[in-house]
């Protein structure tokens, strides 16, 4: 299988189905498609012609099929590999799980919005502005400390359903951004985020994404210059 991909340090879609694969031991090869524009001539657009109907990453090529949209990419992987186990065994708690990726999947536009992600940059003091002026981000924290915590405290952790799954590797992106603007948080869910950076699979992700020293302005609201 391939796994197109854009920049490690911003794209927070590319990093979920990357992570579910690197931290599952499955073997795929990785091909980067570096962020220039989003214009229709970009670079970034011509090399995705032909592979994605949407022209954005990620995408996932396994022989002839190409599988699009994180969520696809997700089922389509664990439906291939069963026995990583990658959504619960529990009906029940499978269900809780896809409905906790789908909220991430279409949901906390405020957060998403406000803090894009950018795993080098530590920005504490935007972080501290959005929080006091961002009524909306506000609201999504609370909802992720809810989710969160209701999971853990069902599954008894250490992660959202108990061991590994692809809910984790779904906000694995959302925690990045809590750490990177310094959102406040419980210790319990501070805990939680910890553990998630700590997984070998986004621990990798996140020492290529701080390895890669690019700097677009289109993806840096807060800073001039890396």
């Amino acid at each position: 299988m391939k796994l197109y991909i854009g920049n490690k340090n911003y794209s927070s879609w590319s990093m979920r189905p990357w992570v579910l694969l690197k931290q599952a031991s499955i073997e795929f090869e990785e091909v980067m498609v570096r962020f220039d524009a989003f214009t229709p001539d970009s670079q970034f657009k011509t090399k995705l012609r032909g592979l994605s109907p949407t022209g954005k990453v990620p995408v996932l090529q396994d022989g002839d099929l190409l599988v699009w949209d994180t969520l696809a990419i997700a089922e389509y992987v664990a439906e291939s590999y069963p026995e990583c186990e990658l959504w619960p065994h529990d009906a029940a708690a499978r269900a809780r799980a896809r409905s906790v990726c789908a909220e991430m999947h279409s949901g906390f536009g405020a957060l998403r919005s406000a803090c894009p992600m950018n795993i080098e940059g530590r920005l504490p003091e935007a972080g501290a502005l959005i929080w006091r002026d961002n009524a909306g981000v506000r609201s999504d924290v609370a909802r992720l400390v809810a989710l969160w915590r209701e999971a853990l405290q069902t599954s008894g952790g250490p992660l959202l359903f108990g061991n590994f799954s692809v809910a984790d590797a779904y906000f694995a992106p959302v925690c990045s951004r809590l750490i990177t603007y310094a959102l406040p948080l419980p210790d319990d869910m501070a805990g939680y985020v910890q553990r998630v950076c700590a997984l070998p699979g986004v621990k990798a992700w996140i020492d290529a994404a701080c390895a890669e020293h690019d700097f677009l302005e289109f993806e840096e609201p807060y800073r001039l210059h890396r």
